[in-house]
C-alpha cells in the first residue's frame, strides 16, 4: 500500500470513526437508557447471541484482557444479568448465559440500537444503505485480520469431541447453518427456524439409545456438530443430520473426527442403512461422504426450506 497516496483516505476513515463514535455515543459512561458501559453491552450481545460462552472466548470476541473481561463479568453477575454455572468439559471455566434480567436487557439493548440504525438509515436512499451495510462489514473485518496480524499465528487450540447434550448447542446448530447457507443459497429466517426446531425436537430423544449427538469445542464453544437420528426414518434406518462446521475451523480435519464418530455409531447400531440429504454443489462435503462409504441414491428439485434447490440423499449400506 502507498501510504502516502492513501494517506487523504485514511484521514477521511479517521474522522468519520471518531463522528460514528461520539453520535453512538459511546463517548458516554453507559449506553442509552441501560446504565452499562459500552464492553458490558458487548458482553450481553455476545453471550445472547450464542445462548452460552466462556470468559475466555468472551475475552477474545471483544479483544479485551482477562483482568477486563472478569471485572466486567463480575459485576454483571452482581447486577443479575448473567450466570455462571460449571463447565462439564473443562472444570478450569465457566459457562455464561444470560438470566431472565440479562434477556430483558438485551431486548431494550437491541430496541436501542434498531433505533439508532433506523434513524440513520431514514437520511439514506436505498443504495446509499447497502453501500453503508457492505463497507462497514468489510472494514470491520480488515480491522480484525489487522489485529490478528499483529498477534502472529495463533496457537491451535485442542478439539474435543464430546458426545451428547451440551449446553447451547441447540443455538449453535441453528446459527451455525443459518450463517453457513444465506450466501450461496439464499436461505434466511424460514431455513434457520426450521433447523432449530429439528434440533430442539431431536434433543428430547437423546435418551434413547438409538440416537446420538456429537459436537466439536474448541475452548469450550461448540465449532462442529453432527447427529444420529435413528428414529426418523422407521425402524432400522438411521439419518445422519447437522453435520456443520464453523468456518473457523473448516480444513483442519475437524469434520472427520465427526463423522467417525457418526459412522462408528451407525455400525454399532447395525442400521440396515444410513441416509443423508445436502444440497448440489456442496463439493467438499460430497467428498468426505463418500470417502465414508455413502453414495448418491437420488437427486431432486425441491422447496422445502424456503426457494427452490436440488436436493440429493446419499446413502451408506451396512457393512457386511
Amino acid at each position: 500500500m502507498d501510504r502516502r497516496q492513501d494517506r487523504p483516505q485514511i484521514e477521511k476513515v479517521r474522522d468519520a470513526s471518531r463522528r460514528v463514535v461520539r453520535e453512538l455515543g459511546f463517548m458516554k459512561p453507559t449506553v442509552g437508557a441501560t446504565g452499562l458501559p459500552i464492553s458490558a453491552v458487548h458482553a450481553l450481545i455476545e453471550i445472547g447471541a450464542r445462548e452460552s460462552l466462556t470468559a475466555a472466548a468472551l475475552g477474545d470476541t471483544l479483544n479485551l484482557e482477562k483482568s477486563s473481561v472478569s471485572r466486567m463479568l463480575r459485576k454483571l453477575v452482581e447486577s443479575g444479568e448473567i450466570e455462571e454455572r460449571e463447565n462439564p468439559h473443562d472444570a478450569r471455566s465457566k459457562i455464561l448465559s444470560l438470566t431472565a434480567h440479562g434477556r430483558d436487557m438485551l431486548r431494550r439493548i437491541d430496541r436501542f440500537g434498531r433505533g439508532q440504525v433506523e434513524g440513520a438509515f431514514s437520511h439514506l436512499s436505498h443504495d446509499q444503505r447497502r453501500i453503508v451495510v457492505a463497507g462497514l462489514d468489510a472494514y470491520a473485518g480488515a480491522l480484525a485480520t489487522a489485529r490478528q496480524a499483529e498477534r502472529g499465528p495463533p496457537a491451535p487450540a485442542e478439539i474435543e469431541i464430546v458426545s451428547g447434550y451440551v449446553p447451547g448447542v441447540i443455538g449453535r446448530v441453528a446459527e451455525m447453518h443459518g450463517r453457513y447457507y444465506a450466501e450461496p443459497y439464499g436461505f434466511g429466517r424460514f431455513f434457520e427456524a426450521k433447523v432449530a426446531s429439528g434440533i430442539a425436537e431431536f434433543s428430547a430423544r437423546l435418551d434413547r439409545p438409538m440416537n446420538g449427538l456429537w459436537a466439536a469445542l474448541r475452548g469450550g464453544e461448540i465449532v462442529g456438530t453432527v447427529a444420529v437420528d435413528g428414529e426418523d426414518f422407521g425402524p432400522g434406518i438411521g439419518h445422519l443430520r447437522w453435520f456443520i462446521m464453523d468456518d473457523a475451523v473448516r480444513g483442519l480435519g475437524i469434520g472427520r473426527r465427526l463423522l467417525s464418530q457418526a459412522v462408528a455409531f451407525c455400525d454399532r447400531q447395525e442400521f440396515g442403512h444410513v441416509d443423508l440429504w445436502t444440497l448440489r454443489g456442496l463439493d467438499a462435503a460430497r467428498k468426505l461422504y463418500e470417502d465414508f462409504g455413502f453414495t448418491l441414491a437420488e437427486e431432486l428439485v425441491g422447496d422445502q426450506w424456503g426457494r427452490e434447490v436440488t436436493e440429493q440423499r446419499f446413502r451408506r449400506l451396512a457393512r457386511t
